[in-house]
């Protein structure tokens, strides 16, 4: 019923944000109003899947997907409605805009606690005694796993299409490649990009489900855009590459912002759709990089670059074998390479780096001492964020972590490090906050593994990506 309840609610609210629309005249707020309407329309469908999902409880016995999926998708609804506010701070529609808000908020809140209190607690994630390795997680399919670990020739020879700027493809852009994609796809559909920089903004729309990009390579298939904060985008229209689509797949290539460090917030890559694997990509650019937005992605074997907040979101997003570089940031800045932004204890969100390495650029290393970097802050109330058996090198501050504004937040985040090596990785010079964990037991750690974070590795196995399930020691 709440559930129901709900969907009307955010229609209500749609038609609000339309209307409000009508009479605004800023570009910019113009902007974030189209953003909440996106936003909501993600959300209503996230609850008509939650709907269908709970709804087959009575005739199956595999009741641990179906609980783990709905969970995901509603912690999803409460982050849409987070973000739409942000990107309406500063906004006359922010006020007009917040009492409806605040109640979605509210229910979605009472329906991720309800959703705790009914699972059950001794099946709900995987049987961990017995950790898998070598494999994905278990929501990639067995054809995704051939994918993913197959000869890149092959993929390329077997695409379903060729993007090429030379014109020895069916298309000259990714973007008229994606628009030509089939809606509502259940098989994979790979597009394969050949050598060059192409130049353009592209948006993965939510019914262009199982696309695969394959590029040629991370120096040779780029993809570069340069929209950011700074002159004018809200941070959520910034990114060069934004998939909204379930079932994503991205590899062999580079996505870069170059707005560069004056250009403030500026995404190279957005990820918001559900069951999404990043495989060995460059994702590069300065402040807020990588916005892991919302439900479940991995990341393996990437190179990812920034400055301030370079990796964030509220997604559940587990990073394995990346290397994470630190760039040299602007005169006054401090570099955070994490900002999470769980929002409700109940939410099944956080960011996990496992098995990556955390390295300066070569232009910050020599002045390391003068630019100060961080292992993240915590954006939201409830940020959740765990470093475990990584390296971890010397540029990072001893106190490891950061506050967001004085002591906010430090009581309710959720901090952890686990055997972690490196000149930076020593913690006994760490910050003396509540919600900092030293963790010193597996069982503890292994929450944050892929088999517990993101349910399970069946759909990383679907979609041919090689990860850890569990812990690597």
């Amino acid at each position: 019923m709440i559930l129901q309840k709900t969907s009307s609610q955010i229609q209500e609210t749609t038609r609000l944000i339309e209307n409000v629309r009508l009479r605004i005249n800023d570009i910019r707020e113009e902007s974030a109003l189209r953003i909440c309407s996106e936003l909501m329309d993600l959300s209503r469908d996230k609850i008509t899947d939650t709907m269908v999902a709970l709804g087959k409880l009575m005739t199956t016995t595999s009741s641990n997907s179906i609980y783990f999926d709905a969970h995901t998708w509603l912690s999803a609804v409460l982050t849409n409605h987070n973000t739409c506010l942000d990107e309406l701070h500063g906004h006359e529609a922010h006020s007009i805009l917040q009492p409806s808000l605040s109640d979605l908020m509210s229910k979605a809140s009472a329906s991720l606690s309800l959703m705790v209190s009914i699972a059950p607690k001794t099946t709900y994630h995987d049987d961990l005694s017995h950790p898998l390795r070598g494999e994905f997680p278990a929501w990639v399919s067995p054809k995704d796993r051939e994918i993913l670990e197959a000869n890149p020739e092959l993929l390329k020879i077997n695409a379903n299409v060729v993007v090429a700027k030379d014109g020895s493809g069916k298309y000259k852009t990714v973007k008229q490649a994606i628009a030509a994609a089939p809606v509502n796809r259940n098989s994979r559909y790979v597009i394969y990009i050949k050598k060059g920089d192409y130049r353009e903004n592209i948006v993965i729309d939510k019914n262009k489900r199982n696309i695969m990009l394959l590029g040629d390579g991370l120096k040779d298939t780029i993809i570069t855009g340069n929209l950011n904060y700074a002159s004018g985008t809200g941070t959520y229209d910034t990114p060069t590459l934004a998939s909204n689509a379930d079932g994503f797949i991205a590899q062999n290539m580079r996505i870069r912002n170059t707005a560069g460090p004056k250009g403030h917030q500026a995404v190279a890559l957005r990820v918001t759709g559900d069951k999404s694997v990043i495989n060995k990509c460059t994702i590069d650019a300065y402040q807020d990089t990588l916005y892991a937005h919302n439900q479940r992605q991995f990341y393996k074997d990437c190179y990812i670059t920034g400055t301030v907040d370079f990796i964030f979101g509220n997604a559940a997003v587990v990073l394995q074998k990346c290397n994470i570089v630190a760039r040299k940031p602007s005169s006054g800045q401090q570099n955070m390479v994490t900002a999470q932004g769980k929002t409700d204890k109940n939410q099944n969100t956080g960011t996990s780096i496992q098995s990556c390495k955390i390295t300066p650029s070569s232009d910050l290393k020599p002045v390391i001492k003068s630019f100060k970097t961080f292992l993240g802050r915590p954006w939201k109330k409830f940020s959740t964020t765990v470093y475990m058996e990584s390296y971890i090198d010397n540029h990072i501050d001893p106190a490891g972590w950061a506050p967001w504004d004085g002591s906010l937040y430090l009581d309710t985040l959720y901090y952890g490090e686990y055997k972690n090596n490196g000149p930076g990785s020593d913690t006994s010079k760490r910050v003396n906050w509540k919600g900092y964990h030293v963790i010193t037991k597996a069982s503890e750690a292994i929450k944050f593994t892929v088999s517990r974070l993101l349910g399970g590795g069946s759909w990383i196995k679907d979609a041919g990506v090689s990860f850890i399930s569990g812990l690597s020691t």
